[in-house]
Formats: C-alpha cells, structure tokens, sequence
C-alpha cells in the first residue's frame, strides 16, 4: 500500500476551484442555451413547412423556454452547492 499525504485545501487554492466550477458551470448554461436555440429554429422550421400549426409553434417555444429556465435554475444550484462544498473547511 502507498500512502501520500495531500496537504488540505488553502484559501487560494479554493477560490481557484470555485472560479473553476463557475467556468463550468458558464459552459454548461450555454450548451443549454444552443440547445433552446437549436430545439426554437427547429420549430420554425417545421412552421414554416407547414408541419406545425403557429398555436403550437408558440406552444412548443415557450415548453422550450421553461425547461431552459429549469435547466439554467438546477445548473445555478449545482453552482452554489460545490461552491459551499469547497469552501467549507
């Protein structure tokens, strides 16, 4: 068995990892909003194809932007709960 000894965490150390989780965190909000904007030009898409009616265009655009929101909101927590995680000593 190896045994290594990790020193803990300074205070410096964890502010770079909290700037860390928000970095990905930032990437992670925008993948989601690609794909509000992908899932959205594809509605229009279809609209204007006719396969959909302009009722459910706006219905469909604004499903879309509920699950963005509760995408965003559930990243946001994930945030804000490593953040605590990594600054509590």
């Amino acid at each position: 068995m190896i045994r290594i000894a990790v020193p803990a965490l300074t205070e410096e150390r964890r502010k770079e990892r909290v700037k860390d989780v928000k970095k990905i965190g930032e990437e992670a909000k925008v993948s989601v909003r690609n794909i509000r904007r992908d899932m959205n030009d594809q509605l229009k898409k279809d609209e204007k194809n006719g396969d959909i009616t302009e009722d459910e265009l706006r219905s469909g655009t604004e499903d879309v932007q509920k699950a963005t929101d509760n995408s965003i909101k559930e990243i946001d927590q994930m945030i804000a709960d490593k953040e605590k995680d990594i600054m509590s000593v």
